[in-house]
């Protein structure tokens, strides 16, 4: 049985966590509150950004694969192109001087 968070409480969740990191982290773009994709968005100091999007792997555990860095405006041309196929995405964005994302700290269990 799959008991995975509802989208709503994991972008939250995330969120709490970077800024306990000293992180700044935001939703930008809210989607369907129980089951919307979520894309991750790591600004870098120096405009570039790297982009995470969820997969699954071969035994079926979501992990984060990554896309960058390049330059920020790439990455948002990309998520403009995501949300035109996908209304239902959330985009969650963290800015952190030492360019960390937090998705490989537990936030739900497997």
């Amino acid at each position: 049985m799959n008991l995975s968070l509802k989208s709503d409480f994991w972008s939250a969740a995330l969120i709490r966590r970077a800024q306990q990191g000293g992180a700044f982290a935001a939703v930008v773009r809210k989607g369907d509150a129980q089951a919307g994709a979520c894309l991750v968005k790591l600004r870098l100091l120096d405009g570039t950004a790297t982009l995470y999007r969820p997969v699954r792997n071969i035994s079926g555990e979501r992990v984060w694969w990554p896309m960058g860095p390049q330059a920020e405006a790439e990455i948002d041309t990309y998520i403009m192109r995501r949300l035109d196929d996908d209304p239902d995405l959330w985009v969650i964005e963290i800015e952190d001087r030492d360019g960390r994302h937090f998705l490989t700290e537990p936030i739900e269990e497997s």
